[in-house]
């Protein structure tokens, strides 16, 4: 990658973002948009975690870190503070890992 196509897509990149801001100005979007804009940066987060959890490369792979991941959502639903959250998916995984699920 270069330099140049760098820079030529945070310009891009830039460019929408004032493109949003120009059409959009002092205008308020309709009740609906909202609230779905409201949900898209939970979409992308939940997205991010299954496809890193539960892929490596190209290839769908079941390993140690998903028992490790369902574990830290067991504790996130059970409303743990987050570091508790971390460490109970780490230690999991950690374990999984011992046992050999890698």
């Amino acid at each position: 990658m270069t330099w140049a196509l760098v820079l030529s897509l945070a310009g891009a990149a830039y460019a929408f973002k004032v493109t949003g801001l120009v059409v959009v100005g002092g205008r308020s979007l309709p009740a609906v948009v909202e609230r779905c804009l409201s949900l898209v940066p939970a979409a992308l987060i939940s997205a991010l975690i299954v496809k890193d959890t539960l892929s490596t490369g190209d290839e769908l792979v079941i390993d140690a870190r998903l028992p490790g991941v369902l574990a830290a959502v067991v504790a996130a639903r059970l409303r743990a503070p987050l570091i508790v959250v971390i460490v109970v998916g780490a230690g999991v995984t950690a374990l999984a890992r011992v046992v050999g699920l890698d």
